[in-house]
């Protein structure tokens, strides 16, 4: 007995749906845990204080690495202008409520920013909004779009990679949506003991940086497996820098110590 078509594609539709749920890279129980924020997002003396805090020295680090890696009209760029990114197609991997996204966007930027939580993106679309910015904020998965063909200069994996269920496999996916000559950038925690103390212990029970859970230090990835994710995925690690905060100048500065905090960096070669 033949089924009814709708049935057929019923089926096969739950079929899909429950594919997707088993081979994402999503982890559930992050993405509930920053989806509670919701507007908090913004509040600078709220629950992501750190990431306001460390978003000058990231975004200073892409403007600059950007601004020399992409020509613009066959010239170097100066990387000091206000549109430093003019034109650049930037995929934002995510993004939260858009704390990157928006800098990047105001250099000129075309963003595409994406995050599995839905009120985050709510929560970036009123924002943006607010700040008359067009950002292109979806939610979806990174595995998503890139099954839906997305390419993009650079790709973003800023403070993710830490709250993925499948590294290697999150990073192809990212990878795969990068264009030949393009570049991916992945900030994320190193795993030492010294992280430990500093991430988890320090930032989350001593200081209250950021709320207790926010890290899971198993999760933490080493250089050497991100370099190695990278260069399996077709990539070739062009800089790695270490981010460490200055308790004397209060803020975050970029330095050789990669113990804690890094971000790597890698192109497509074309």
């Amino acid at each position: 007995m033949q089924m009814p078509a709708h049935q057929v594609n019923g089926n096969s539709a739950a079929a899909s749906r429950e594919k997707f749920r088993r081979d994402t890279t999503v982890d559930p129980e992050e993405v509930a845990r920053f989806a509670r924020l919701g507007a908090e997002w913004w509040d600078p003396d709220g629950p992501m204080r750190a990431l306001h805090k460390f978003n000058p020295v990231r975004l200073a680090y892409l403007r600059e690495l950007l601004g020399k890696h992409f020509l613009l009209d066959g010239k170097s760029r100066d990387w000091r202008s206000p549109v430093a990114l003019q034109g650049l197609t930037i995929l934002d991997i995510g993004c939260g409520a858009g704390i990157l996204s928006e800098p990047l966007a105001r250099l000129g930027a075309r963003m595409t920013s994406i995050d599995p939580a839905r009120r985050n993106i709510e929560a970036a679309k009123d924002h943006a909004a607010k700040t008359n910015l067009a950002i292109d904020y979806r939610c979806v998965a990174a595995e998503e779009l890139a099954a839906e063909g997305g390419v993009f200069d650079v790709v973003l994996a800023m403070e993710v990679v830490e709250h993925v269920r499948n590294v290697r496999r999150f990073l192809a996916d990212a990878a795969a949506m990068v264009r030949p000559g393009g570049m991916l950038a992945a900030a994320t925690l190193n795993r030492t003991l010294k992280s430990f103390a500093f991430a988890i212990l320090g930032a989350e029970y001593v200081l209250h940086w950021v709320p207790r859970g926010t890290h899971n230090w198993t999760q933490f990835v080493a250089p050497r497996e991100l370099g190695k994710a990278l260069r399996d995925a077709g990539l070739r690690v062009k800089a790695k820098t270490g981010v460490v905060y200055d308790p004397l100048a209060a803020k975050w500065r970029l330095s050789h110590d990669l113990d804690v905090n890094y971000i790597m960096v890698a192109i497509r070669p074309e």
